[in-house]
């Protein structure tokens, strides 16, 4: 009995699904998702992945499909069959992209919502009044950096917020660094993921500065006063983190978070999230930063509240140790070679020790 081909259409059509939607699900493309906003991104690229995969299968094994049956046969030299078009079937292959690529809009912007993207809390800046009335004024602002607004700028206020803390005062060079404004119009304070749906107009649980520099990363805990070149989190608590650079851009990127900001001169980027997976992680810098960009990157430690707390007092004691070393420093040793001993016991290369002095 011969098989209707409709009925091998909707066979044809059910076997793409199933094997669209299983390769979307255990593709095994992303590494661990450690924290709460990972499993929003994963959400959204295993949807992309399923839909991809199935127009790749379909449009593939059409092609294919068409080249076997209507290849030419030996000794047919006749003409194909004039086609002028097909009015239905362009309107269907033009509505279906359509329809999933404003699905897929709708659902990137409910992740970028739900991870805090989008935060009603935010303050911004008023647009000028002179941005109405010069055409190109915004643009022209953006590069000079001197838009003619008379509202705050709030990268300042966000960095003397930043410098109260006299570990990160240590290693940022904000006093050498002028504090970007917005260009009128844009609203914008600078790059910044906020809080989560759930949890936006409430303080996070920890706070990190973090700073950049050619070629380190320095982190200072303003509620205990540590300063560390590995960055340690309590699993399981909302960190909100404050980010800029002392010289050129760089850029904060974990893989298994799912985020990656820039981190700016000149600019306060933001981004608050939750690690919700206790172990090891690498802190990349994603934007080349000069030579020895590749060598960038340091540890992200994930532990318990009460490893988290241990890690905290035992920086303090060697903090503390660290001073007393210093104050009885022979005149005759640099500070790097007295210092050789400590720094090395708290994972601090000589180069950056020689950075934060200067």
């Amino acid at each position: 009995m011969k098989i209707p081909s409709s009925i091998w259409t909707l066979l044809i059509g059910i076997l793409l699904t199933l094997v669209s939607l299983w390769y979307g699900q255990y593709h095994g493309l992303l590494p661990t998702a450690a924290t709460n906003e990972a499993n929003l991104v994963d959400g959204l690229f295993n949807a992309m992945m399923t839909v991809s995969v199935g127009i790749f299968l379909l449009v593939e094994g059409i092609l294919i499909y068409a080249a076997v049956k209507y290849r030419q046969r030996a000794g047919d030299n006749a003409d194909g069959p004039p086609v002028y078009g097909n009015v239905p079937l362009e309107i269907l292959w033009t509505a279906i992209p359509a329809i999933i690529v404003i699905g897929i809009s709708v659902y990137s912007f409910d992740v970028y919502n739900e991870m805090g993207g989008f935060d009603p809390h935010a303050v911004h800046e008023a647009p000028a009044p002179q941005a109405m009335q010069i055409p190109g004024a915004a643009i022209a602002a953006t590069l000079s950096d001197t838009p003619p607004s008379t509202e705050p700028n709030l990268n300042q206020e966000k960095s003397d917020e930043a410098m109260q803390d006299p570990a990160t005062a240590s290693v940022r060079n904000a006093d050498q660094i002028p504090q970007k404004r917005n260009a009128p119009g844009v609203g914008i304070v600078s790059p910044t993921i906020g809080a989560e749906a759930k949890k936006q107009g409430k303080q996070p649980d920890l706070m990190v500065n973090i700073t950049g520099m050619q070629y380190a990363w320095i982190f200072t805990y303003p509620e205990s006063g540590v300063t560390s070149g590995e960055l340690h989190l309590p699993l399981g608590r909302e960190v909100k983190v404050n980010m800029t650079a002392n010289d050129v851009i760089h850029a904060f990127w974990v893989p298994e978070f799912r985020l990656k900001q820039d981190v700016i001169p000149g600019r306060q980027s933001e981004i608050r999230f939750t690690p919700n997976k206790e172990g090891n992680y690498t802190l990349i810098c994603a934007e080349l930063c000069g030579p020895y960009h590749g060598a960038m990157r340091t540890q992200i430690v994930v532990e318990t509240p009460e490893a988290f707390e241990t890690w905290t007092q035992e920086q303090l004691v060697a903090s503390s140790d660290l001073k007393q070393a210093i104050a009885v420093n022979p005149a005759e040793l640099s500070p790097a070679e007295f210092l050789a001993h400590q720094t090395s016991e708290m994972g601090i290369n000589p180069e950056i020790l020689h950075q934060i002095h200067h």
